[in-house]
């Protein structure tokens, strides 16, 4: 009798494998939704001696690419209702700070002590079929993006160090990025410190006011002086520089725009499925917060 606990969250889940009595097989850990990962996971599955049942929580549509990898492996995978987790929480006094591993923990707590109660999943057909397809080019696409954002990453760090933890990079639930599409223009610090404060603060503005941002001085003034400050290891005069930066960006917004199109038809599918509405139904649960987990 072994539980695996998979605590879903956007592009990466917490996991926790428990047996009878509490004893923790292995400590709560991180995985991307990515083949590699996920195939990882199988193959430390595959080595436990015991029955296997995985348990993870309905979050919208995160826990489909999983869901689907895992129960095209053969394996049992229950999807619990949202509300049952919550009052089992409630019921076993599982209060304080919320964390992933803590959740991944109490999870499989819940497979363990629900297990000959709990129910495999079962979709339809036609449906699961299409959810199996764009969960596999959704996990295909997650690793091409996450080597597409490291590349610009990269080259960011030679010519604009310390930028990428100013701006948040791409919004699955509206297809934006902030970072490419400020280094986009702003493509490297001498660009930024070859103006006065001022006049950066109102490029800067208008920038934000054309790509549709939160217009905020403050932010202005912060990458002012983070680029100021900073130290550009490649040259804004060398021929390539601006190239390679712009062809980072291309490559990574052509892989976000796949995602963004997979996910996209992922809630049209989800919306059709028995726990959509009971996401739905959570107090404080938009249409679009019922197609992803909380942040």
């Amino acid at each position: 009798m072994i539980s695996v606990g998979i605590d879903v969250s956007k592009g990466k889940s917490t996991v926790c494998i428990l047996k009878p009595y509490g004893e923790i097989m292995c400590s709560p850990f991180e995985m991307l939704h990515g083949e590699k990962e996920l195939n990882a996971l199988d193959d430390l599955l595959n080595k436990l001696d015991g029955e296997i049942r995985i348990v993870m929580e309905a979050t919208g549509i995160y826990h489909l690419p999983i869901l689907t990898f895992f129960h095209e492996k053969g394996y049992f995978v229950s999807v619990i209702n949202p509300f049952a987790m919550k009052k089992y929480a409630k019921d076993n006094s599982i209060r304080g700070a919320k964390t992933d591993k803590l959740d991944s923990i109490m999870i499989a707590n819940y497979g363990i002590e629900k297990w000959f109660k709990l129910q495999r999943y079962k979709g339809d057909e036609e449906i699961y079929a299409e959810l199996k397809l764009l969960g596999r080019r959704y996990r295909h696409y997650m690793e091409l993006h996450v080597k597409a954002l490291q590349e610009l990453t990269h080259i960011l760090d030679y010519v604009m160090p310390g930028i990428k933890k100013m701006f948040n990079s791409w919004n699955e639930a509206n297809g934006k990025d902030k970072l490419s599409d400020f280094v986009e223009q702003f493509w490297h610090f001498d660009l930024i410190t070859a103006m006065s404060l001022e006049k950066f603060t109102e490029e800067y503005l208008d920038w934000a006011k054309e790509k549709k941002y939160h217009r905020s001085r403050s932010k202005a003034e912060a990458v002012y002086e983070l680029a100021s400050n900073g130290i550009s290891t490649l040259s804004s005069g060398t021929p390539s520089t601006k190239m390679l930066v712009q062809e980072a960006i291309s490559v990574l917004r052509t892989v976000d725009s796949s995602l963004f199109l997979i996910l996209t038809r992922m809630q049209e599918l989800a919306k059709t499925l028995p726990e959509y509405s009971t996401v739905r139904e959570m107090g404080g649960v938009g249409d679009v917060l019922a197609c992803r987990p909380a942040n």
